[in-house]
């Protein structure tokens, strides 16, 4: 269950067996059905979850239209979680549900802050991961501001191929911004 995240973190950080066995006793294993929630606008992100298995989607809803705005997608080996929800154990302003049946490893966040003292190289690991994070939303903002609807299109399709196959267009299309109607002509024009 732990292959792929510790293979994640022995990629940016040096970890000993000891310390391997002492995180791996901070985590739960839990399952979610499709269409299950991780969490709900108005509920605090009690957990930082890792995706060993399925896909999520992270969205709110626009009072205005009623639609669902999609912020994010969770494939295997990402990350979902609103971090201003778990690092201030505030109410989170989205949700996140399973888009399939999906395996995550979770841990709360005492047991982080435990982690964390615990193994404090932990933290090199989890900036690295925000760093990451935090340029994907950067990149994000400047697509949404400056590129057409096409371009951050072929752009999404180049850095995520593995979501294309996965998630329905129409949540495609709302996280790029345009209908689905739109999409389905760019792709039209594509083929």
């Amino acid at each position: 269950m732990f292959g792929s995240l510790l293979k994640d973190i022995q990629n940016k950080i040096s970890i000993s067996e000891d310390e391997i066995e002492k995180f791996r006793s901070y985590w739960n294993v839990i399952q979610l059905k499709k269409n299950d929630f991780l969490f709900r606008n108005g509920q605090v992100c009690k957990c930082d979850s890792y995706v060993v298995k399925g896909s999520l989607k992270a969205f709110y809803l626009n009072a205005q239209t009623g639609n669902e705005e999609i912020l994010f997608f969770a494939i295997e080996r990402w990350w979902a979680t609103d971090l201003d929800s778990f690092a201030n154990q505030t109410k989170s302003l989205y949700n996140i549900q399973a888009l399939e049946d999906s395996i995550l490893l979770q841990i709360d966040f005492q047991s982080f802050t435990k982690l964390l003292n615990e193994i404090p190289k932990m933290e090199r690991y989890f900036r690295i991961i925000l760093e990451s994070y935090i340029s994907a939303i950067q990149w994000r903002i400047i697509s949404l501001n400056s590129f057409t609807a096409e371009e951050r299109y072929k752009d999404f399709v180049s850095q995520y191929p593995k979501i294309i196959q996965r998630v329905p267009q129409y949540l495609i299309a709302s996280y790029l911004g345009i209908t689905p109607e739109f999409l389905s002509r760019i792709r039209a024009q594509d083929r």
